[in-house]
């Protein structure tokens, strides 16, 4: 009954409908799009922060003895998670499993020029600074990487982007709010003859509103359906460039059909939630 009575009442006025469920739709498109982003950028720090943190090349004066001896000195800190020596050998090996696929490539290149390198990584990225100075004052070093630049260059990124997304979906889901909100008190107020009838024929005022909150409902789970197919579609396209982009960050989360059935479950109920609230404003304030 009250879901047939909404159905009329969006029949009866489409484009202000249409105009509901495509904003509110882009809100929707918008905030899953940035809450992936934030989501996958956490998962991409938190495999970063497993690997190396900081590879200390060596020339070829330092001794193995040498090298031992500094990765004891870094541990005696209490600031080191692990470590992992690399020799000469080793990283020919690893050289040559990098490229295996180039003959040209693995002939011009001996144990004799690679460098042996120590791996270091820390027990919390702060203690980084402190692990890189001890390492560059060492004698035969001839090189550091120092990933924590590149770990700190994409936090500031996603601090950006988050902050980005959270003003962009507040104001879209204001504007929402205000267009579904402008929409069923339109309607409330064309139907204002027609309630004032039930009133009279003792009708409750839930019975009166219920049809109006069914209606802001369905605005918001379809709106969901549309942001959620924008969303995969967007997904779809993108996946071979996401794909090259992570490779080797084992941790990170694949886009599989069951995520994406329990992405749609939560847009929905995001959808309903807004479209209900919206729904209900109007009829505080008109009703």
């Amino acid at each position: 009954m009250h879901l047939s009575t909404a159905w009329h009442h969006i029949r009866r006025s489409p484009y202000q409908a249409l105009a509901a469920v495509l904003t509110m739709s882009l809100t929707l498109f918008v905030a899953t799009v940035f809450a992936a982003s934030a989501y996958g950028t956490q998962l991409i720090l938190k495999e970063l922060e497993k690997q190396p943190q900081i590879t200390v090349f060596f020339s070829d004066i330092k001794s193995e003895e040498d090298i031992r001896a500094l990765d004891e000195r870094l541990k005696q800190t209490g600031k080191v998670e692990h470590t992992v020596y690399v020799s000469k050998e080793d990283a020919l090996r690893i050289y040559q499993e990098q490229n295996k696929d180039d003959p040209l490539l693995l002939e011009m290149v001996t144990a004799d020029i690679l460098p042996a390198s120590l791996e270091i990584s820390a027990i919390d990225p702060s203690h980084l600074e402190d692990l890189d100075a001890i390492v560059k004052e060492e004698p035969g070093v001839e090189d550091v990487v120092f990933q924590k630049d590149i770990v700190d260059t994409l936090i500031s990124w996603t601090t950006a982007a988050r902050i980005t997304g959270i003003i962009l979906v507040s104001i879209l889901g204001t504007v929402s709010l205000l267009v579904l909100l402008t929409v069923i008190a339109f309607k409330i107020a064309m139907r204002q003859k027609e309630i004032e009838i039930l009133e009279l024929l003792g009708a409750s005022d839930w019975y009166i509103r219920l049809p109006f909150l069914y209606e802001g409902s369905i605005y918001g789970i379809v709106a969901a359906i549309l942001a959620w197919g924008a969303t995969y579609l967007v997904l779809l396209y993108l996946q071979p460039v996401l794909a090259s982009l992570l490779v080797g960050f084992t941790g990170v989360i694949i886009i599989t059909p069951m995520i994406m059935v329990l992405l749609l479950g939560t847009m929905m109920g995001v959808g309903f939630i807004l479209g209900l609230f919206g729904s209900f404003l109007a009829l505080m304030r008109y009703g």
